[in-house]
């Protein structure tokens, strides 16, 4: 429990395997202050229950928990929050942080990675703010950093636009707007698709692409397996390979 009249919202960060197999050793990816943290704090919020409780498991391999998983508290954002996002402004999360104003610290996590960044969670920093709590960052992956770093795109102008259309007329117009963008302004574009949505999204790029756009894919992140290319779209066409069925974070750019 925080000592001062109110407790701390931390963001930590987790793992980028949730859902793959094998998983790798969790103090490879998170700090010993983010593992200590996580450990010492007993009220969540987070996407979902479940993989927070499996997330809790690891930690407590490494680091033991101040008291066992079933006596933590872990409260899920509503489903249109994290299935539409709540960067809106539209969903009031003051009520989930009421521990906090009572001295309790609360931590705010996603399945995989740092909360609130391409994951829900950004209501609940924003009701933090409003309601004068500390909040604090904790270290660990961000997917998306790491892949534009990866990628070899320009890494001082980037954005990151989210989803695809699943619609095919309507994806193939939209990676259109993108390529036009990165080439126009030198922007790189970041998105990523769900799993098993990454090849029909990658034949989307080279179908729709111009030969000297290039394209990077970075799969696996933190993994054994993890995959780190980037090609012109000519090039990935000579030399065609499988997109991993992974994580993937694909850019677009020059």
């Amino acid at each position: 429990m925080n000592t001062q009249q109110r407790g701390t919202l931390y963001l930590i960060p987790t793992p980028l395997d949730f859902g793959c197999e094998p998983q790798g050793a969790i103090a490879d990816v998170l700090p010993q202050e983010t593992l200590r943290v996580a450990a010492a704090t007993t009220h969540w919020i987070t996407e979902n229950a479940k993989s927070t409780r499996a997330f809790l498991k690891r930690v407590d391999a490494v680091t033991p928990l101040v008291a066992p998983v079933q006596q933590h508290t872990i409260t899920e954002l509503p489903r249109e929050v994290h299935k539409k996002g709540d960067h809106d402004g539209l969903f009031d999360a003051k009520p989930l942080l009421a521990a906090a104003l009572s001295g309790q610290d609360i931590a705010l996590v996603s399945e995989a990675g740092m909360p609130a960044v391409a994951d829900p969670g950004s209501s609940v920093v924003r009701a933090a703010h409003d309601l004068g709590l500390r909040v604090v960052p904790l270290v660990g992956p961000v997917s998306l950093l790491l892949a534009l770093a990866a990628s070899g795109l320009n890494g001082q102008n980037f954005a990151f636009v989210g989803y695809l259309p699943q619609d095919n007329t309507e994806r193939t117009k939209r990676l259109r707007e993108l390529e036009s963008l990165a080439h126009k302004t030198g922007q790189t574009q970041l998105f990523i698709e769900t799993p098993y949505r990454n090849a029909a999204v990658w034949d989307a790029m080279l179908h729709s692409l111009q030969a000297n756009t290039r394209i990077a894919r970075v799969s696996g992140l933190s993994l054994p397996s993890m995959s780190a290319l980037c090609r012109s779209v000519g090039a990935w066409k000579k030399s065609p390979q499988p997109v991993s069925a992974e994580p993937t974070v694909f850019a677009i750019g020059k």
